[in-house]
Formats: C-alpha cells, structure tokens, sequence
C-alpha cells in the first residue's frame, strides 16, 4: 500500500479534501482524529515523510490521560484506566513502515465491535515513532570505529485520538469563569473554564468575538481543535486574542463560543459573554 508520488502531491490532494494535517520531525499525518460512530468500520491514514533522509516508523496504541489544563499523562501502564480504552476493538497494519523521502504511504485502522459492547465512548491514541534504532539511508556504513564520537539522535513521535462511540451517547458543554487580563497594547489573554457533561468527549473550536453597542462584529480570537475528553468535566483554557489599534473593547462587550468543527457543521455547543471592567 505504499504510495511513491511525492510529497507535494500528496500535500495538495489532503488539502484540497479539507483534511487536517499533524507534523512532527519528519513526518505528516492526516488525518489527526479519527472516530469510529454510525457504522464506521475502516479509515485509512496517510503518512508522509517530508525529510531528506530514509525514516522508519513504529506503530503502537497508548493511553493518555487529559488534565484539566490540557496535558496529557502516559498511563498505558497504569492499573487503573481513567477512560474505557479503543484499542482492544483496534487492528493497524502495517505496525512498521519505512518511507524515502518524499514518500508516503496508507496505513490502515480497522475497528471490529464486540457483542454486548456497553454504550459509551472509548479512546486510545495511535502512536508513530521514528526507530532510532535504524539509520538514514547511507550512513550504517563507512564509519571511523576507532574514534570516539557522541551522537545524540532526537525521537520524534506523534499520537493521533482514536475514539469508539457506541449506543447511547450525550453531551453537554457551558463556559463559565472568564476573564480577560491585557498582555500588551494589542494582545489580551481569555481564561475560561470548558465545562462537559454526559458520556461522550466535546471537540471543536473556540472562539471570541467583540460586539460594539451597534451591532458591529470583531473576531480577535480562535483555536481549532480544542478538546475536553471524558476524564474530565472541565477544561481551563486560554486564548490570545488580537485587538486592533483604537479599539476600546471596554465599550461593547466579548462573545465567547464553542462550536462543533467546521466540517460538522460548525454548531454551537455553548457561549458565554464578558464585559472588561
């Protein structure tokens, strides 16, 4: 399954169907999430290596566990699991995957839902690893053994959400304790709090908006991709926001929001509005 048309190309086509892309060292993934809900059985994702030299890959599921900030804790080899985990439901092949540069290449993610699965969500994260165990091409030969040398070698990795959705399933989302500090002339900050509810993760875009007392709209601030997973009921978050030269937000007020992503819909889950003191 692996593709040999360049990097660009494949760049071009991802971009042109919308999908987003995650990069780390050497290596594009895309898409970045991927959720298995109303049947959905197969995706296939694409992997690219944009470096110079010949990389390999390792395959492997994770557990990570959100906290209320937004890191995340390696708990793979916890005891306790603090969300049902996907991976038990999850095939992946190949687990290995060697690209040139300027190559790509499909891996494949296939879901199989057991009997008598609970309703719920579940969620594991695919993990690619660069094998610092193999060379770049052209370099496994040819060296001088009789010199001492330090070689220190960065491992790059990225991990990918994969979420299994089953049954019955509801969400609810509110914004609650904002703030708004001045970072400098045109740069403030927004502190708020992402509260969620129900059994199933909130995912999409936040964003703040000034209205001016005539109805006039602004957008000084917006993140894409902002997670609360069903480990926790809230989330902090802040977001920069740009105000332009002039502007006194003191006059009108901030409307804050939290959207599904674009590509579903782009539907409010909750808002808030704040006023600068």
């Amino acid at each position: 399954m692996k593709r040999t048309i360049g990097y660009f190309v494949v760049l071009f086509v991802l971009l042109l169907s919308g999908q987003k892309l995650l990069a780390q060292g050497n290596l594009l993934v895309a898409p970045i999430r991927v959720v298995f809900e109303d049947g959905k059985q197969r995706e296939d994702l694409n992997l690219s290596n944009i470096g110079q030299d010949t990389a390999v890959y390792l395959i492997s599921f994770l557990q990570y566990e959100m906290k209320e900030d937004g890191r995340f804790l390696d708990v793979t080899d916890s005891a306790s699991q603090p969300t049902p985990r996907a991976d038990n439901f999850l095939r992946v092949f190949p687990r290995r995957v060697t690209l040139a540069p300027g190559e790509s290449q499909i891996v494949r993610l296939q879901y199989r839902k057991p009997q008598n699965l609970a309703d719920g969500e579940y969620r594991s994260h695919l993990y690619f690893r660069a094998d610092k165990n193999s060379a770049p091409l052209g370099m496994e030969e040819g060296r001088d053994t009789t010199r001492l040398s330090v070689s220190i070698t960065p491992i790059f990795g990225i991990s990918i959400p994969i979420i299994v959705r089953n049954g019955r399933l509801s969400l609810n989302v509110s914004l609650s304790d904002l703030n708004v500090s001045q970072v400098n002339d045109t740069i403030y900050s927004l502190n708020v709090a992402i509260n969620r509810g129900g059994n199933q993760s909130a995912y999409g875009t936040l964003e703040a908006t000034y209205e001016s007392p005539q109805g006039d709209k602004l957008l000084l601030g917006l993140a894409n991709g902002v997670g609360v997973y069903t480990e926790l009921n809230r989330r902090l978050y802040s977001l920069p926001l740009r105000v332009p030269p002039g502007l006194n937000v003191k006059a009108g007020k901030i409307v804050v929001r939290f959207l599904t992503p674009r590509d579903a819909g782009a539907s409010e889950l909750a808002r808030s509005e704040y006023r600068m003191p």
